[in-house]
């Protein structure tokens, strides 16, 4: 892999005392990623581990809707073709980005939800898991004390050797959401998108205000149309977020292996391994 970032999520803040188990899962996706020949598979490779960990809002550690229930949702998106797919509202789909890939690779859709989307990738062989499999003792105390808005998703972006990029965003929402409530990060524009005449990008945040700003598709469409840098046309979409009353972050590379990892909140959990293969671990 030539380029590799990765997030697990904005709105981190240091009464949280995010610790060395929060460094260790991220560097373990990072050198995961790294280690593929593609950006698709990179992504995807990252995004699994860190869905894979209780200490992130994705899926093992979700948050809790306002019916005590989970639904998850997540979207990949390659660059080389702009194909994409994408899962919302899943509720027993151990890794939502796999069921995104699947949707991505073996149908015309690019979203599917709810239990339409887990009979498909069953049929295809996913793993689904019992609710319980889900729930933390983490996002339970976030319910039981009404923490409104408690939130995060993990995210990757990559640029391979061919010059092919690719994004991947998965998250559990936010606690206390409305049941059925679909965020940025399926959203293809909004949370995730990948083009390789401009960047890569996965968002997270306030999920209302990334949708309405477009956020992803914003920033590639300076690129394209403008000529911005990656650097500024980052910055130029998250103004936009911060006008609409939105905090959050995002992750992007561009076609030369550049990369942005900005944010509003007081913290967000980032990392990256750089063209020349200096690895990046940050939160605040």
């Amino acid at each position: 892999m030539k380029v590799i970032a990765l997030h697990g999520g904005a709105g981190v803040t240091r009464r949280d005392k995010p610790g060395q188990q929060h460094v260790a899962v991220l560097k373990q996706a990072l050198e995961a990623a790294y280690q593929q020949t593609t950006a698709v598979d990179a992504v995807t490779a990252a995004v699994v581990i860190l869905e894979d960990s209780p200490l992130f809002n994705a899926g093992r550690g979700s948050c809790f809707n306002a019916d005590g229930e989970i639904e998850m949702d997540a979207a990949l998106m390659d660059g080389e073709d702009l194909r994409a797919g994408a899962v919302a509202a899943v509720r027993r789909i151990r890794n939502p980005v796999l069921a995104a890939r699947l949707v991505m690779e073996k149908t015309r859709h690019v979203l599917l939800a709810g239990e339409g989307a887990e009979r498909f990738v069953e049929m295809h062989g996913l793993r689904l898991e019992l609710p319980e499999y889900f729930k933390t003792e983490r996002q339970q105390s976030a319910l039981d004390r009404n923490l409104k808005n408690y939130h995060g998703t993990v995210g990757a972006v990559a640029l391979d050797q061919d010059g092919n990029l690719a994004a991947a965003t998965s998250t559990g929402g936010y606690t206390g959401k409305l049941p059925g409530r679909i965020g940025d990060s399926p959203l293809i524009g909004a949370g995730t998108y990948a083009d390789n005449r401009a960047c890569a990008v996965s968002g997270t945040g306030l999920g209302e205000a990334f949708i309405r700003a477009a956020v992803a598709y914003d920033m590639a469409a300076r690129m394209r149309y403008r000529g911005a840098s990656l650097a500024s046309a980052a910055r130029a979409a998250l103004r936009n977020v911060a006008r609409l009353g939105g905090d959050g972050g995002l992750i992007a590379v561009d076609r030369r292996g550049n990369v942005a990892m900005p944010f509003n909140s007081e913290g967000m959990y980032r990392g990256s391994i750089d063209r020349r293969g200096k690895t990046t671990i940050a939160v605040f």
